[in-house]
């Protein structure tokens, strides 16, 4: 067996896909993997996968191509899904899951169709995980706050299980094309970066100046002091519901709301 080892992330998988497929290895013969692996077998080969964005954009075109944007859009939510830690016993590595889901796709007479034969285990974990993500996504998409900063730049703070960045940048600079906004990801330490009237693009926050984002703008708190206030004169003591609240706001996304700091 020809294991393809991948940088965990869209790219990164995409590039394993590449790899695996003109490696003419033969599909049955080939796994990829994004995890750190303890032991090795000596029966297997283990091939290192350097991430190229030209061969990631090559795959990424085949697949919108063959299989249309919904699919591809599936797949890439199920690349930046996190996988669990440790690993549930014989689940499937989520590489191999999009590897073996897209051999399949392109057999098929409508590539669009793959995603409906779920009594394949691979495909069935690239539905999983893609709802993982997806979820989560749409949640920040209602639950994400920006707070204008002294510079004047909209400044969010998430804490994702998964790599949701691309797609709240895609579709804040959709709903804010004429604001300079920044989405800080402190789980992943990475952040999308939009300049005012341009596209959006994501990088680490290494050089991160922390300090300078608790610096909001004068009207940016006293807006935070009226909503803290409305926010606790509408609510109804008797009616107060923690355990109903936190099921329609999960705990994890509370603590990055202004009412609830």
């Amino acid at each position: 067996m020809y294991i393809f080892l991948c940088e965990d992330t869209l790219d990164g998988i995409f590039t394993g896909v590449y790899d695996a497929w003109a490696s003419r290895y033969g599909h049955n013969n080939v796994a990829l993997t994004t995890q750190v692996l303890d032991n090795y077998s000596l029966f297997d080969e283990y091939i290192p996968v350097q991430t190229d964005y030209e061969k990631s954009a090559k795959v990424a075109r085949t697949l919108k191509k063959r299989m249309g944007e919904e699919v591809y859009g599936e797949l890439c939510h199920a690349a930046s899904a996190q996988e669990e830690d440790p690993p549930k016993k014989h689940s499937l590595n989520k590489a191999d899951a999009i590897y073996k889901t897209i051999v399949l796709a392109l057999s098929l007479p409508d590539s669009s169709k793959v995603l409906q034969y779920l009594g394949e285990p691979y495909v069935n974990r690239v539905f999983s995980l893609s709802r993982r993500t997806g979820n989560e996504a749409h949640h920040l998409l209602g639950f994400l706050r920006f707070q204008e900063l002294e510079n004047g730049i909209l400044f969010a703070k998430i804490s994702p299980k998964h790599h949701v960045l691309p797609f709240l940048g895609e579709h804040f600079s959709d709903r804010l094309p004429q604001e300079n906004f920044m989405i800080y990801d402190e789980t992943h330490h990475l952040a999308v970066l939009h300049p005012k009237g341009k596209g959006f693009f994501i990088t680490d926050t290494q050089d991160l100046d922390s300090e300078m984002l608790q610096r909001f703008s004068s009207k940016e708190q006293e807006y935070q002091k009226l909503w803290c206030s409305f926010f606790e004169n509408i609510a109804i003591e008797a009616r107060k519901n923690p355990k109903l609240q936190n099921q329609n706001l999960p705990k994890r996304f509370q603590k990055n709301i202004v009412e609830f700091r």
